[in-house]
């Protein structure tokens, strides 16, 4: 089943790498969606794909993400999937 989740992670996420190693490892994952920083310092993401997939990114987050990363804090909402999403990228 498709879902798609909105994700919104705090800590030391920007400036680390955090938006490219989570491209890549959604990338990876075969998701869609995006990720981009927020003006407040956290590190939002938005991901589209089947529930396994969607578990295994949020997996990957709670373990820590990036090496150079400091989570402190992973809050993820459910939405409803867009079909415009059909491929993982970063924002500006």
């Amino acid at each position: 089943m498709i879902k798609q989740v909105k994700i919104r992670v705090s800590g030391r996420v920007q400036g680390v790498g955090f938006r490219f190693f989570t491209y890549q490892q959604a990338a990876k994952l075969g998701l869609a969606g995006y990720v981009k920083n927020l003006d407040n310092g956290d590190v939002e993401l938005v991901a589209k794909g089947d529930s396994l997939t969607i578990a295994k990114l949020i997996q990957w987050i709670e373990q820590g993400g990036p090496a150079s990363a400091r989570i402190t804090n992973i809050h993820v909402t459910k939405l409803v999937p867009e079909h415009d999403l059909t491929s993982f990228n970063v924002r500006y």
